[in-house]
């Protein structure tokens, strides 16, 4: 495994245990989330950070 997928891997997890506690996920799906969100992460860093903005959700700090 490389050094990416590794460092994906630990984000990925710390993701999902932050949403357990914070009750956004539940232990019995944790399987489904977690492939979603290792995805997203490797992705996201296999592109550099560099996603399209305009598909990208508004944050808070965001102004229209």
């Amino acid at each position: 495994m490389e050094k990416i997928e590794k460092q994906a891997l630990q984000v990925a997890k710390e993701v999902v245990i932050k949403f357990i506690e914070v009750g956004r996920i539940s232990p019995s799906n944790f399987g489904e989330h977690f492939r979603t969100i290792y995805t997203d992460v490797l992705q996201a860093t296999a592109s550099g950070g560099k996603n399209n903005a305009s598909t990208a959700p508004a944050t808070a700090g965001d102004k229209e």
